[in-house]
């Protein structure tokens, strides 16, 4: 009977350690789950990143094929014209930030320096 015992102890004690390296030991699940999170946040990031590739590849061959989407950067971009074209420029004052006045009292030394 003591020997039957013996041996169930043995066996739960070992079913506690494998339970316990199951769990929290290295290549548990605690480290399966964060290379999961990490799986899916990667995953994530690189079909982001393929959408702006496509764009991008999209937009190469849009320059390469026709000659409007190169004239339109440079009417855009570069503020070119076509020959006999005038160019205006609009400027909204919404955005314009205004620098305060400044009087001659204020850029002259002060008397202590």
């Amino acid at each position: 009977m003591r020997g039957v015992f013996a041996v169930l102890l043995v066996l739960a004690l070992l079913l506690a350690a494998l339970q316990y390296k199951l769990w929290y030991g290295s290549g548990g699940q605690r480290d399966v789950q964060a290379l999961r999170d990490r799986v899916a946040a990667q995953t994530a990031e690189n079909t982001k990143l393929q959408a702006r590739n496509d764009a991008l590849a999209a937009e190469v061959e849009d320059l390469k094929s026709g000659g409007e989407a190169v004239e339109e950067r440079a009417r855009s971009e570069l503020g070119m014209a076509k020959p006999g074209e005038v160019f205006y420029r609009v400027i909204d004052d919404a955005n314009k930030t205004v620098a305060p006045a400044t009087t001659p009292a204020d850029t002259s030394e002060s008397p202590s320096q």
